[in-house]
């Protein structure tokens, strides 16, 4: 599958705001003849490509409005221009366009579509890539997002800085993506993994959205983006099923049961009934994904608010790695984070332990210690030992009616203290993992209730 090949300027035309775009001023700036490095026949082949594309250089840079909403900047490649290859003058326009969107505060939006480097400008040309990231790292540091669209191709040094460096990075059905070009890979190499689907089902990319979808999706990020930022913490969801009104359980075996019936409510309900709008972020960018988990973020009462949740499974590293990427996302763009709290325990079988189980857990417990931005934790089902633990928040935990949190599973326990497997009852009630076990022990701030639920 390929995809259809726009100019610069149709990509714009795609996805922007019909009559909204508006040029930035070309920096100014001669090359000399035959470029840096006197390659013979440059001149005359950047004249060719300006005479079939009607652009001057492989960028085009300007603002533009995305369903109805604020200004943002857009960065569009034309790889008819030399293959949307990146030379000093490529430069110069994408260093201009960044400190266009810090100086006015605006999102800034690629849509790439190149080649790599210009072999023309020798070292100069990969040099540009040196400037690019200090650019992305200067605009990362001001606070504002930066979102990819990977057209056909992304390759070489414009996917390894503006694609793979942007917060939000979304692909085009069949878009080729990777560092290695198609005329440098190795010949045995698997074709897959140059893609836009096998990137993303390595945790490279957020999400593959078919070219007709692409315009409201790009609206609903930037909508989400740069949503008012106001107040404190969140407050946590209100409890799906359950009986908040009703007795707590008995024992602590009761809870344990109770969290681990196949009815109760998983994190994807509660996200849906708690966002008005929701839009996911997939993978830790180190080759890695977990269904386990569910990243993004939503609009809540206007509100931009990022979302970790774990969905009753073991959560594999790559799990803890995403939550961990997105809390510090969220945290420089000045956005609260909601958790929801829900596993077992992190995954324990050898694979995890390769995959680095242990530093990912850390990670995630770092991620969240050190976050500027406040952050809410609803406990919705198992509370298993410290792979729960690492995405709750201290202080600002609250637990449904339904939920147990443990130092770890009492069967487990029960082993470890030499105990018979039927044991793990009364080690459940002596571990004092109810809701308002938790609460009384001050794990937890308050038992949630239901939306619909009488107030005493």
């Amino acid at each position: 599958m390929t995809t259809t090949r726009l100019s610069a300027r149709a990509a714009i035309a795609s996805l922007a705001d019909p009559g909204s775009f508006a040029e930035l001023p070309v920096p100014q700036g001669e090359s000399p003849p035959d470029g840096p490095l006197a390659w013979a026949g440059y001149d005359d082949s950047r004249a060719r490509a300006t005479q079939r594309t009607g652009e001057h250089e492989s960028v085009v840079t300007g603002t533009a409005r995305f369903g109805g909403g604020g200004r943002a900047v857009v960065i569009s490649f034309e790889f008819g221009f030399l293959g949307g290859s990146l030379g000093r003058r490529t430069g110069d326009r994408l260093e201009a366009a960044y400190a266009h969107a810090r100086d006015h505060r605006l999102p800034l939006v690629s849509l790439i579509a190149t080649g790599g480097s210009r072999m023309q400008e020798g070292m100069l040309a990969l040099t540009q890539l040196q400037r690019v990231a200090r650019q992305c790292v200067l605009t990362r540091a001001a606070g504002l997002p930066q979102l990819a669209v990977l057209r056909d191709p992304t390759t070489g040094g414009g996917w390894a800085t503006l694609g793979a460096g942007a917060d939000v990075v979304l692909a085009l059905p069949g878009a080729q993506v990777g560092f290695a070009g198609s005329r440098v890979r190795p010949a045995n190499a698997d074709p897959a993994a140059y893609t836009a689907e096998g990137q993303y089902a390595a945790g490279h990319v957020d999400a593959v959205v078919p070219a007709a979808e692409l315009p409201a999706t790009l609206a609903d990020w930037l909508r989400i983006l740069t949503a008012p930022r106001s107040g404190g913490a969140v407050e946590p969801p209100a409890a799906l099923g359950g009986v908040p009104d009703g007795p707590p359980p008995a024992t602590g075996w009761d809870a344990v049961r109770r969290a681990r019936h196949p009815d109760r409510p998983r994190a994807g309900a509660y996200l849906d009934a708690y966002f008005t709008l929701r839009l996911p972020l997939s993978g830790d960018r180190a080759g890695g994904t977990d269904p386990g988990m569910l990243c993004g973020f939503g609009l809540r009462e206007g509100r931009a608010v990022a979302y970790a949740a774990q969905c009753g499974t073991a959560v594999r590293p790559a799990g803890y790695r995403t939550a961990a990427r997105v809390i510090r996302l969220a945290d420089r763009l000045g956005i609260p984070v909601l958790t929801l709290v829900d596993t077992p325990g992190a995954a324990n079988d050898a694979a995890a332990e390769r995959a680095g189980a242990g530093p990912a857990i850390a990670d995630a417990f770092a991620a969240l210690a050190g976050a500027a931005v406040p952050v809410t934790t609803l406990l919705i089902g198992e509370g298993g030992s410290g792979g729960a633990l690492a995405l709750a928040a201290p202080g600002n935990t609250w637990v449904t009616p339904d939920s147990y949190f443990s130092v770890i599973a009492p069967e487990l326990a029960a082993a470890i203290l030499k105990r018979p497997p039927a044991a793990a009852p009364a080690t459940a009630e002596q571990l004092r993992i109810r809701p308002h076990d938790l609460v009384e022990l001050g794990v937890a701030r308050g038992v949630v209730r239901r939306a619909d639920a009488p107030r005493g």
